[in-house]
């Protein structure tokens, strides 16, 4: 069996190779590599120079480099061949570069792998912060390029939308260029740094905490200020006559809150800025910002509005707390009903401390978007709308690299992936600009035979044993076997 990894370059004049792996058709000279870095002239010859990344079910990676596996059989269910170095379907005519069968469970399985290229992709960034980053709608760039733009905010995290097909090729060739560089950093699990227009410096890598105008965040939001009331109400009860949990979405007053009422506590005449929702919980009591709570607030009695002399009385106790506990005081109201700075009691530190414990880590999440094209639907059946009937009767299953995706309803297969899932520097790219994706569709023999699949080209999976350049690494963390019966 010949190296199915090989692309079908053509060789010219003075031992130069033409590429055809993508549209760019690099001419390589001998020793040299094309412009992507992932096809080489070797003696004439047009190679891939990554390996086919295949999986295996254990407990620790072995790598394989052009060497030969031990005398152990490959045993089919044990072992899945990832889109991971596989070579591309380019020009768009010819079949997948893998087509595997496999014996699973006394079932026959197809599985088809390629190398996506995709120009209609994204990746989408959760950063879990309070943080303001900027106002949704404004330009995210790397490198003085707009890259992306800020989406909107969900709970207890930022969002950034960043690709996509107008900043690929809509735009300037650099822009195009630097978009290209900043998602294949993220996907592959690198470090990016990120300004946002009106806002922030944001550094992401994907997994890790991000670094927001250069301090670390460590906490996300235990909830909404309300919802740190409701939390805690009973555990302050006996120890406080007030709390108010600053929060730029919604703060918390305590005996106005509906838990409050419910634990009988005694009116606190302690009035908040902002316009009120309903009874304890406030909107808009400042500007979004990177003080307490997400907001632009330093000192909290900024947010007062009003203490009631006929309702509030002197020595009346006042917790004010932001929503991940980082920020904390504890105030008692004066003779002249001022708020004045107190040691703050142990009982009411232990529960401030509850809400750091609360909250979980702050990270940085990075989801590649892509979309798989007919060429690369061609690959599979020479009837490409077959395949994706094929994925919406869930008779065939995608993955990413071996890492399960989430397919969008709707036409077309537009999946979804959690780039942290995937082996290491698992997507590439070709300077259309395009960022390239492993992907896999496995299904029943017959399920194959059914859509139209290119059934000439299966090749069992123990053939695999034949390839030249190739790596074997362990499942990715509690990702599904590709290949089991359920996924």
């Amino acid at each position: 069996m010949t190296d199915m990894t090989e692309a079908f370059g053509a060789r010219e004049g003075d031992g130069i190779v033409r590429c055809d792996a993508c549209p760019v058709l690099c001419r390589i000279r001998p020793g040299k590599s094309g412009a992507c870095d992932r096809y080489a002239n070797v003696e004439g010859n047009l190679v891939r120079v990554d390996p086919v990344v295949l999986l295996q079910k254990a407990d620790h990676a072995v790598a394989f480099m052009g060497a030969e596996w031990s005398g152990n059989p490959v045993r089919p269910e044990n072992v899945f061949v990832t889109g991971i170095g596989a070579g591309t379907t380019y020009p768009d005519y010819k079949p997948a570069p893998f087509i595997v069968s496999s014996k699973v469970e006394g079932v026959d399985l197809i599985t088809v792998v390629t190398e996506g290229i995709f120009s209609y992709c994204g990746v989408k960034v959760k950063i879990d912060t309070d943080r303001y980053v900027g106002p949704e709608q404004a330009a995210v760039r790397a490198a003085g390029e707009q890259v992306g733009h800020v989406t909107t905010a969900e709970y207890g995290s930022q969002m950034l939308a960043i690709g996509g097909v107008r900043h690929l090729t809509g735009g300037s060739k650099k822009e195009g260029t630097v978009t290209c560089d900043t998602m294949l950093a993220l996907c592959n699990g690198e470090a990016v740094t990120l300004t946002v227009d009106g806002g922030s410096e944001i550094i992401v890598k994907a997994a890790a905490a991000p670094v927001i105008d250069g301090i670390e965040e460590t906490r996300m939001r235990v909830g909404c200020g309300s919802a740190t009331i409701g939390m805690f109400a009973k555990q302050w009860q006996s120890h406080v006559d007030e709390v108010i949990v600053v929060d730029d979405h919604i703060t918390g007053v305590l005996t106005e809150h509906q838990a409050g009422r419910v634990l009988n506590m005694k009116p606190a005449g302690i009035r908040v800025r902002g316009r009120r929702s309903t009874p304890g919980r406030y909107f808009q009591v400042a500007n979004p910002g990177s003080g307490w709570g997400g907001t632009d607030v330093t000192d909290p009695r900024d947010i007062i509005k009003k203490i009631d002399a006929d309702t509030a009385w002197p020595g009346l106790r006042l917790l004010m707390v932001s929503t991940t506990g980082d920020h904390a005081i504890w105030l008692e109201l004066d003779e002249n009903l001022v708020p004045r700075e107190k040691p703050m009691p142990e009982p009411v530190r232990r529960v401030v401390e509850r809400i750091g414990e609360n909250c979980e880590p702050a990270l940085c999440s990075v989801l590649f978007m892509g979309g798989a094209g007919g060429s690369l639907r061609a690959g599979v059946t020479e009837n490409p709308v077959n395949l994706t009937r094929s994925v919406r009767q869930a008779l065939t299953r995608v993955t990413c690299g071996g890492a399960p995706v989430y397919v969008w309803p709707g036409g077309g297969i537009t999946f979804m992936v959690d780039v942290s899932r995937l082996p290491k520097h698992a997507f590439g790219y070709v300077p259309t600009p395009a960022l390239v994706a492993p992907i896999e569709f496995t299904m029943r023999r017959e399920d194959y035979a059914a859509l139209g699949g290119h059934m000439s080209y299966v090749r069992d999976a123990a053939e695999l044993r034949a390839l030249a350049n190739k790596r074997m690494d362990a499942a990715v963390g509690d990702n599904p076997w590709p290949l089991a019966a359920k996924a």
